[in-house]
């Protein structure tokens, strides 16, 4: 797996714990989610990465952009200590990568790694939803039966679907209950936001991924396990290949 995408996958294994009292000056960043909240000196380094983050996402900083820490540290009112705190967050999560005497990039996404990325949340989901079909309680139930009616009122608004989408996908894996698992898809699921062609962007895909999830709750509804993880696998092969 290449490098990048390769640290989404060992992001579990990293617990960064950094503290600071500095005080810092409020500065708006653009196209940040809430601009005027000030850098919380409680975790400094994790507020500075969740900025980061938005840009990212954002497109502020494309892929391949090479991220300018001084600049980024004087925009923040902050040094340079916090952000290379948070690159390293962004590191292990597969949003930057590291590179040796030439600073930290935007991570970006070949098509392999697009590849690799749905094969190994294909694994993890559809586990997750053999266990879901098999073992989930009536109030879970009802918790994923919510949140697929969110899916089927945004199916015409692009953004809310798939927000309500991601919502959905991180609930099944919760209910599952195995930790390493959640964590490792969201992280991947991060990473997936970097590509230019996501799945649901295709014309119509959005009409197909709901028929598929009214399909997989079925399944779970059924309490049908096998079901359940091969129309999650299919549910993936689908967006691969809309995402192509």
């Amino acid at each position: 797996m290449p490098a990048g995408c390769a640290c989404a996958l060992r992001g579990i294994m990293h617990n960064y714990e950094f503290r600071t009292n500095v005080k810092l000056t409020r500065h708006p960043v653009a196209a940040l989610a809430e601009p005027d909240r000030p850098l919380s000196p409680r975790a400094l380094y994790q507020d500075v990465a969740e900025r980061l983050r938005q840009q990212i996402f954002a497109r502020t900083l494309e892929p391949g952009n090479w991220i300018d820490e001084m600049k980024l540290a004087a925009e923040f009112g902050i040094s340079r200590t916090p952000l290379r705190e948070a690159l390293k967050v962004l590191a292990a999560e597969g949003l930057v990568t590291m590179k040796v005497r030439r600073g930290a990039y935007v991570t970006e996404m070949s098509r392999d790694d697009v590849a690799q990325i749905y094969h190994v949340l294909a694994l993890l989901e559809s586990d997750a939803a053999a266990t879901v079909a098999a073992q989930a309680s009536p109030a879970q139930r009802e918790q994923l039966e919510a949140l697929h009616a969110q899916l089927e009122r945004q199916v015409r608004r692009r953004d809310e679907f798939f927000a309500a989408n991601e919502r959905f996908h991180i609930a099944l894996l919760q209910i599952a209950g195995n930790r390493w698992a959640l964590q490792t898809a969201q992280d991947l699921r991060k990473v997936m936001k970097l590509n230019r062609h996501h799945s649901l962007f295709k014309q119509g895909r959005l009409a197909d991924s709901l028929a598929e999830h009214r399909a997989l709750m079925q399944a779970i509804a059924g309490h049908d396990a096998v079901a359940a993880a091969r129309l999650m696998r299919a549910h993936f092969e689908s967006g691969l290949e809309a995402a192509a």
